[in-house]
């Protein structure tokens, strides 16, 4: 049989099937792994309008992990999709008067990471039983709010592992915050770091690839991976979302078989759009990706006018997952923009390194017409938080009503009259102060945010937030972002 191989972005000899890829993380020459095609469905999509979400899962995953066996597969989907989720469902479809709402929130930490963090243990676990891997798996990650604490429930005391989380002191919800300092496992391990999460994410990069270090840890018994959507472990399960997102409109009736539909997702590091456009590429019949920024608008410039220029001024926001200024999965795109070739996309990289920008040219611009960059600022995704709340008396996070802001916007200027399904990727209790703030123009502290959302909404308070409420604080160490290779080797030798 015939693997799927995994190949470097930036053309690396490495060669690696899914699970290798999967148990590495970030290819040694610094790129991301892509599959050396793109699989087509090879299924009749709607023979699984009636399917579960575990079922779809099964159907679009084994595509691109054809070196898990069935019953390997099926037990990573499994345990990973069980009753940690508050619907049987795992994720909800919320029909608004102008979009349909794909809510990715029902997981345990209450955030879209949850989608693959729940199944990327049972991968990486399964995948060392495969290669019979002795040493310790390290997953090492930086994270813009939401991914380190969905990581560490998803790692917590998983035998022959252990988690190091990064985040930047300051740029995350008080939440979000606690929800990584109270995380209990004798293998988790949280650090905040004196930068924003750019620089964090830039550290941990430079920690994959420094060799000498890597030979250090090796020498110690220790290999490390990652949690991030860097992870193509993590990019995979994202793709099922949007497939089975889809066949429920199609099962509820609310579009046709075949039907074209717009998705809009609120991006920071890329991740979450980019599974949406591969699932085109698969054969969702989706018309445009919109891709919505909010004031740290890098890849709205970018895809309007063809140059990625991170040299501005970073602005900290109420929607701080999506305050990025690089972008790791755009390499990805990039790379298929520029029909594979990895040369091109290491000189893009390398500008971006010591410049802080690169230009594409028109050929990979033209690629990339079938994302639209939008953005929304603060003042909009507040109106937008205000006016869904009160026209429907459904409540946005506010990551969810960015993209909400920017496609109105996009829809009044463009009369794309195509469904849309805005991805909704948090649950508003994780950014209560801030939405309570836009609904009733006033503001209170975080637990009295917590309250008043329940009375506005008359949704319960998550598990996920009650029991940060009074939990004891775990983590506390700091450093800066020069000391973050120092710090790793102290908690880990």
């Amino acid at each position: 049989m015939e693997y799927m191989l995994y190949s470097s972005t930036r053309g690396g000899k490495e060669k690696l099937r899914a699970s290798e890829a999967i148990l590495k993380g970030l290819a040694e020459d610094g790129g991301l792994f892509m599959p050396e095609r793109i699989p087509e469905f090879d299924f009749d999509l709607y023979s699984l309008k009636e399917s579960s979400y575990r079922d779809v899962a099964y159907e679009v995953m084994k595509l691109f992990l054809d070196d898990y066996s069935k019953e390997e597969l099926k037990y990573c989907i499994d345990n990973a999709y069980d009753d940690k989720f508050d619907t049987k469902n795992i994720c909800e479809l919320k029909k608004t008067k102008d979009a349909y709402f794909l809510e990715l929130f029902h997981g345990s930490t209450i955030a879209f990471k949850d989608m693959a963090l729940s199944i990327l243990p049972y991968l990486l676990t399964t995948a060392m039983k495969k290669h019979k891997i002795d040493k310790k798996i390290v997953i090492l990650t930086a994270t813009s709010g939401d991914t380190g604490k969905a990581a560490m429930a998803g790692f917590a005391d998983v035998k022959g592992t252990e988690i190091i989380v990064f985040y930047p002191k300051g740029g995350v919800s008080k939440i979000q915050e606690l929800q990584m300092l109270t995380q209990k496992g004798v293998n988790t391990h949280v650090v905040s770091v004196h930068g924003n999460f750019d620089a964090a994410q830039s550290g941990v990069k430079e920690i994959f690839n420094d060799k000498e270090f890597i030979d250090y840890l090796s020498a110690n018994n220790i290999q490390l991976s990652s949690a991030n959507s860097i992870n193509i472990g993590r990019l995979v399960p994202q793709i099922v979302y949007y497939v089975y997102s889809y066949l429920k409109l199609v099962r509820e009736k609310e579009i046709k078989e075949g039907e074209l539909i717009n998705i809009c997702v609120p991006t920071g590091n890329f991740g979450n759009i980019l599974a949406a456009y591969i699932a085109k590429l698969m054969g969702l019949p989706v018309n445009k990706l919109l891709c919505a920024s909010n004031d740290n608008k890098v890849l709205y410039d970018f895809f309007n006018n063809g140059i990625y220029d991170k040299n501005r001024e970073f602005i900290l926001t109420s929607s701080p997952s999506m305050d990025i200024l690089i972008s790791s999965n755009l390499e990805r795109l990039l790379y298929l923009a520029a029909d594979k070739d990895s040369g091109k996309i290491k000189e893009l990289m390398k500008g971006l390194l010591e410049k802080g920008e690169y230009g594409i040219d028109k050929k990979m611009k033209a690629f990339l017409s079938d994302f639209v960059g939008l953005y929304a600022g603060e003042e909009e995704q507040r109106k937008a938080i205000k006016s869904v709340y009160e026209r429907e008396g459904y409540v946005l996070d506010t990551h969810t009503a960015v993209a909400y802001a920017a496609y109105i916007s996009y829809k009044g200027e463009s009369n794309d009259e195509h469904k849309t399904v805005i991805a909704s990727t948090a649950s508003p209790y994780k950014f209560s102060e801030s939405v309570v703030f836009a609904i009733e123009g006033k503001k209170s502290g975080e637990w009295e945010s917590v309250e008043k959302l329940k009375e506005l909404s008359g949704v319960k308070i998550p598990n996920a937030v009650e029991e940060v409420r009074n939990a004891d604080i775990r983590h506390n160490r700091e450093c800066d972002i020069a000391d973050m290779k120092k710090t790793v080797k102290d908690i880990l030798v």
